[in-house]
């Protein structure tokens, strides 16, 4: 099947048979938009749909903007909402008026166009026989709709994604591609702009749109007209891919004390929002301090709870569902944004009840200590993770994810807005008054996250010889202290002390070995290595 696929670009056209389950958007739907469609397709026709997205998902960090994080190798959900909160950050402490367009997109799979998406990858680069592909995929689909379990007969499609074939989020990323490409194009023409992230020497990063997959949010000055170039946008990107914005669910969101907010609304067709807000499940324009940003988050824990108060659990069921169900609940929001301590008491005390008094949170005796619960079973704990320490933890991958990441969109902004050291590993930090931005917090972690880090060694010129962790489990300098001390090289690169002039190569070290005073003052003696 597969070779004949690969030279024909065809295949029996019953193994693309599909059929369509209705699963409920919530308690007690009755209309048909109260149903999400949901594709089971041929186990066949998904293994040679998933051996075509590995390939796709090699190159389409390359065919689309750094503005998408949706489905990129590298990029992360969690990249779009710390750029969100930076650039509201960054408006709010200049005091400058902006507006954020939250735009939702109606049933984005099921409308998207075939001779779009086609046309985008010719654009794109991609050859014919890939076109070919991707035209066999989409065109031989036929979908049932199970009625009760029993399919209901077979009907051809003309437009739409299924869900749950490999291929679909991969093509949707690509059709918004030309979304991207106008905006950026609207913006090149002063039609629309966005927030500038302003850093040193008067340089700048212009931010004006993030997309995840169908989640958009738009930044833009608050003025009518630029509302007016949007709404046009909108309407010629529908136009050409089906894609339409559905108004009912989007919204404007004001950022400073902007003026006549509801005809501004009005021109867009949109309602208004306010700040804080919530984007991709997470706060947004939040003060990173506040506790009520956590009041989500301990009612989803406090409703789960509620389920299970009717059944009867052995004190190892509960402790199992506390490591699975309620100490993962938070973990989402704790990836970006630092719990305040208050918030973890609460939290771990809703968990202490439930462990010693059951479902009915009965104020029974705590037999062991809650320090003790929360260490490793090898040291007779129960292994039950501290939510301190777990956020800790996930603020700390930020400070790998900067030193390892190459020029991802949320790096950039980053290092225009707080700088960056000499190499370029570490952020400078992050000073001012408190506000929205998540980085000042995430730093705060990087103290320890470098001191149980060490860096490898490639051509070496962007690693210091002396106090890099690079060759140890320490820097060199506190290995050696005293030779450190001598040295006259304290902040040369490895590459710098390397002399590849000399036979194999030998490291060129020059100390300082005894200082003396004499008649003319300070002197000293070197010797070299």
């Amino acid at each position: 099947m597969f070779k004949e696929f690969y030279e024909t670009s065809s295949f029996l056209k019953s193994l693309n048979n599909t059929f369509l389950v209705l699963i409920p958007k919530k308690c007690g739907a009755e209309d048909l938009g109260d149903f999400r469609p949901i594709s089971l397709l041929g186990g066949l026709h998904k293994l040679l749909a998933k051996v075509l997205a590995n390939r796709l998902k090699r190159v389409v960090g390359k065919v689309v903007s750094y503005s998408q994080n949706a489905f990129v190798r590298g990029r992360q959900i969690l990249d779009a909402s710390l750029i969100a909160n930076e650039v509201i950050d960054s408006w709010q402490k200049r005091k400058e008026k902006g507006l954020i367009c939250k735009l939702d997109i109606e049933k984005a799979y099921d409308s998207i166009n075939w001779k779009f998406l086609l046309k985008v990858m010719q654009k794109m680069g991609f050859g014919s026989k890939w076109v070919g592909w991707m035209w066999s995929c989409l065109s031989s689909a036929k979908f049932s709709v199970m009625v009760n379990g029993v399919p209901a007969g077979f009907f051809p499609s003309s437009k739409g994604l299924r869900q749950g074939d490999p291929l679909s989020p991969y093509l949707f990323v690509m059709g918004m591609e030309v979304l991207d490409v106008l905006i950026r194009r609207a913006v090149e023409g002063g039609f629309l702009s966005g927030c500038n992230i302003r850093g040193g020497r008067e340089s700048s990063l212009h931010i004006t749109h993030l997309f995840f997959a169908d989640d958009t949010i738009i930044f833009c000055e608050a003025r009518k007209d630029h509302l007016t170039h949007l709404s046009w946008i909108l309407f010629w990107f529908e136009a050409a891919s089906g894609l339409k914005i559905n108004l009912a669910k989007s919204e404007i969101i004001p950022v400073g004390e902007v003026v006549g907010m509801e005809e501004l609304a009005v021109e867009l067709g949109c309602k208004v929002g306010f700040l804080p807000s919530q984007y991709l499940g997470l706060p947004l324009g939040v003060l990173n301090r506040a506790p009520h940003m956590w009041d989500g988050v301990e009612e989803r824990v406090r409703r789960r709870l509620a389920l299970w108060k009717r059944q009867y659990m052995s004190k190892g069921g509960r402790v199992t569902l506390i490591k699975s169900t309620l100490a993962n609940m938070p973990i989402y929001q704790m990836s970006i944004f630092r719990m305040p301590k208050v918030v973890a008491r609460r939290i771990e005390k809703v968990q202490r009840d439930f462990l010693w008094g059951g479902g009915h949170m009965e104020g029974k005796t705590h037999l062991v200590n809650w320090e003790v619960v929360c260490t490793d079973k090898a040291r007779g704990g129960l292994g039950i993770r501290k939510l301190a320490l777990l956020n800790k933890v996930l603020l700390g991958k930020w400070i790998w994810r900067f030193a390892s990441d190459k020029d991802n969109l949320w790096k950039q902004v980053i290092k225009m807005k707080y700088g960056q050291e000499e190499f370029g590993w570490k952020t400078k930090k992050a000073r001012g008054a408190v506000g929205v931005g998540v980085w000042k917090e995430i730093w705060k972690e990087s103290e320890w996250c470098w001191n149980n880090m060490s860096l490898k060694v490639g051509k070496g010129n962007t690693i210091r010889f002396w106090t890099d962790v690079w060759c140890s489990e320490t820097a060199l300098s506190h290995c050696f202290p005293h030779l450190f001390a001598m040295a006259v090289q304290r902040n040369s690169t490895v590459e710098e002390m390397w002399d590849q002039n000399s036979g194999r190569g030998n490291w060129n070290l020059n100390f300082l070995r005894i200082s003396m005073i004499g008649r003319w003052g300070w002197w000293g003696i070197f010797f070299r290595f």
